[in-house]
């Protein structure tokens, strides 16, 4: 058997593809999002920066803020039946406020 090929970002192209209008440089206030423990996040990637960046399969979801690791948050997150903890840079969460269900 062949060892399986391709990289984490492998079959994101569509996955992590920005609008038209979301293209560009991103914001420096989007690097500098603080949270605190408890916050609820969606997790949402952006696709041009590539540190911090989670696992495909957790793109969209929701999670809580657990904790801190140097400039990056950990986000407690449910992936079946299992509790996942996720260390993921700010640049790839926002923020949900009340009443809030989808990222957008």
């Amino acid at each position: 058997m062949s060892a399986r090929k391709g990289g984490t970002r492998r079959k994101t192209r569509n996955k992590f593809m920005k609008d038209i209008r979301r293209r560009g440089k991103v914001s420096v206030t989007r690097y500098m999002q603080e949270f605190t423990p408890g916050d609820n996040v969606t997790l949402n990637a952006e696709s041009s920066v590539h540190k911090g960046l989670y696992h495909p399969r957790f793109h969209g979801k929701h999670g809580e803020i657990v904790g801190k690791q140097g400039s990056c948050y950990y986000v407690k997150t449910r992936d079946g039946g299992k509790e996942k903890n996720l260390l993921v840079h700010p640049i790839h969460l926002r923020k949900v406020t009340h009443g809030q269900t989808t990222a957008a």
